[in-house]
């Protein structure tokens, strides 16, 4: 009998496949959009070389010191400085080939060593948003650094302005330079050494030691395959909908007495697709994101158990509502609460503190994407084991709640 329900509910499932493919792609395609928008991996926190313009319409010994100093010592690793004219940077931040362009006014230095009131100019690529707000934090850092050195030498200033025009000979100018270090050792004492310092620890990474760096889209894709899988066994379920509509169920039940065996079939088969469709999202996705998985054995009882999770939810909730329609509206919204509570959608940690503390823990979607999550990471000593036992054992309960009301529904001639 169980090999005839589910070869019917196959047939069924062959006739119309569009449901499923629409959530197996939906989830590929979130997960590439977001993973491509925030950059998908990155196995030392590296920022990447952030490539901008330099116009320097200034051309004088500071704003010379400006563009040497763009991409020196640690600013060499991260910054890519090319020196352009204003309309040739416009056009490669319009063809996105620049993060922004740092334009260095004419007249500058002039205006900066006499004390008159100047600007950097700092055009931005819109079509970007790390990069360009990284270089405009740096430019402010030189912006206030130029100011404290205006406030601390506004007397030399004017000096050194006749220094590059070449009106002092190197008598004034080696007395410039003795006035300037005085000044600075006088200061020394009171930020050297500074008062509030930091270290810096530099660990090896993980990945060179065999383990996974982190993956943005290997993170997104586990949330992603718990939604979707949710939803996927409700277009699975919904057939058990259409049989209460056709009588198909209550013509079983005139004929045999136990529910269990039909309601049974109906779960071992969307079981069945939900697990497989689960090898897709999680397989498919390893290969269009180069993730690879750390633990494929601990991952498929996981996700086997949530796809029994998954069919006995959808069972109970057709005893709930009988009408198709209204069902599948159902299973879309109650999917995306568990979905969205269970911090499958976004990090749990963004949640409500409540939520985060009482509410997502509790739930089977949580279960789920966390243990992936943690199984990718690495860590050690991973319960998948418990939360492949509770996904079971938490089925197995809804299937027979679910053979119990269709019961009783049955036995008070309800059918709506």
């Amino acid at each position: 009998m169980l090999r005839v329900l589910l070869a019917k509910d196959w047939r069924r499932a062959v006739r119309n496949p569009l449901p499923w493919i629409i959530n197996l792609a939906l989830p590929l395609c979130i997960t590439a959009l977001i993973g491509l928008t925030f950059g998908g991996r990155s196995d030392n926190g590296a920022l990447g070389r952030v490539r901008f313009a330099v116009v320097d319409e200034d051309d004088s010994p500071l704003s010379g010191f400006l563009r040497g100093a763009a991409n020196q010592g640690e600013g060499g690793k991260y910054l890519e400085p090319v020196f352009l004219d204003r309309q040739a940077a416009l056009r490669e931040i319009e063809d996105d080939k620049l993060s922004a362009a740092l334009v260095i006014p004419e007249h500058f230095t002039r205006d900066y060593l006499s004390g008159r009131e100047t600007s950097l100019e700092l055009i931005k690529n819109p079509a970007q948003s790390i990069h360009p707000a990284v270089l405009e934090e740096l430019v402010n850092v030189v912006v206030t650094a130029l100011n404290a050195i205006s406030r601390n030498f506004r007397s030399e200033l004017p000096e050194w302005q006749a220094v590059f025009d070449g009106r002092r000979d190197h008598h004034k100018v080696a007395a410039l330079i003795e006035r300037a270090g005085d000044k600075v050792q006088a200061v020394a004492k009171y930020v050297n050494p500074p008062l509030v310092a930091y270290e810096r620890e530099v660990r090896a990474s993980p990945s060179k030691n065999g383990g996974p760096g982190f993956n943005l889209f290997a993170y997104l894709l586990a949330g992603m395959s718990a939604m979707f899988l949710l939803f996927l066994a409700g277009n699975g379920m919904s057939d058990l909908n259409r049989e209460l509509h056709r009588r198909t169920f209550e013509r079983y039940h005139t004929l045999r007495q136990q529910l269990l065996p039909f309601v049974a079939g109906k779960v071992v088969f969307v079981v069945i697709l939900v697990a497989l469709s689960s090898v897709i999202l999680l397989g498919g996705g390893a290969v269009v994101f180069r993730i690879h998985w750390q633990h494929p054995f601990a991952m498929m009882m996981t996700s086997l158990g949530y796809a029994c999770f998954a069919a006995g939810l959808m069972a109970f909730l057709a005893t709930l509502v009988t009408d198709e329609h209204r069902a599948s509206a159902l299973t879309n919204i109650l999917g995306m609460i568990l979905s969205i509570a269970g911090g499958c959608a976004f990090p749990p940690e963004q949640l409500p503190p409540f939520f985060r503390d009482h509410v997502s823990p509790l739930l089977p979607t949580y279960w789920f994407a966390e243990t992936l999550r943690a199984l990718q990471s690495g860590r050690a000593g991973v319960p998948w084991e418990t939360a492949a036992v509770k996904f079971a054992v938490l089925s197995a309960v809804l299937v027979v709640l679910s053979a119990v009301f269709f019961r009783r529904r049955f036995k008070t001639g309800s059918r709506a």
